[in-house]
């Protein structure tokens, strides 16, 4: 949900949920870090990969404040009323231009992190999607990406090892067939 702040920007809302992944009926504005132990907010990461084994991987752009030019999946924030499936539809769209919802596959799992004192603590729900796609599909977001790779497991094990791959310990069993 975004709701309109002064001079027409969108704000942004965030829904707040239980150490239960419950809905609490209280929302936070994006990046507000306001959370207490026990509140979280919720993200979603989807996994896109073709029926050949390869999976689609982009590099952050370097104006990026955090993790400048390391590679990830696509994913984000889900907004205040929206549900974990609908957000990474949109991430998945948004981020690459690929439309997940005709793909096999769908929900994997989730992991959480907690962060004392610092008011960020989340829940990541882990998709995988599989669908034949070409590179001329994809359609990185140029302000969120600085280029992408159709990359085997190997590949991406092997920018995890350099330290240039995003949540990879957390969702490195996606990766396994």
């Amino acid at each position: 949900m975004a709701i309109t702040a002064r001079k027409g920007k969108k704000m942004e809302l965030w829904d707040i949920y239980d150490k239960n992944k419950k809905r609490t009926g209280r929302t936070m504005k994006r990046n507000d870090w306001c959370l207490q132990d026990g509140e979280y907010h919720l993200t979603v990461l989807g996994v896109v990969c073709r029926p050949d084994g390869r999976y689609l991987i982009t590099k952050r752009v370097m104006t990026k404040a955090w993790a400048p030019g390391w590679w990830e999946v696509s994913g984000g924030a889900v907004m205040a009323g929206e549900e974990s499936e609908e957000a990474v539809k949109r991430e998945v769209l948004e981020e690459t231009g690929l439309d997940v919802s005709g793909a096999e596959g769908g929900y994997v799992f989730t992991y959480q992190r907690e962060n004392p004192g610092e008011g960020d603590n989340y829940f990541v729900d882990v998709y995988r999607f599989v669908m034949e796609f070409d590179e001329t599909d994809v359609k990185p977001q140029e302000a969120e990406t600085d280029g992408f790779m159709l990359a085997t497991h190997e590949e991406i094990k092997e920018f995890a090892d350099q330290g240039i791959f995003l949540h990879y310990d957390s969702i490195k069993r996606v990766f396994e067939k």
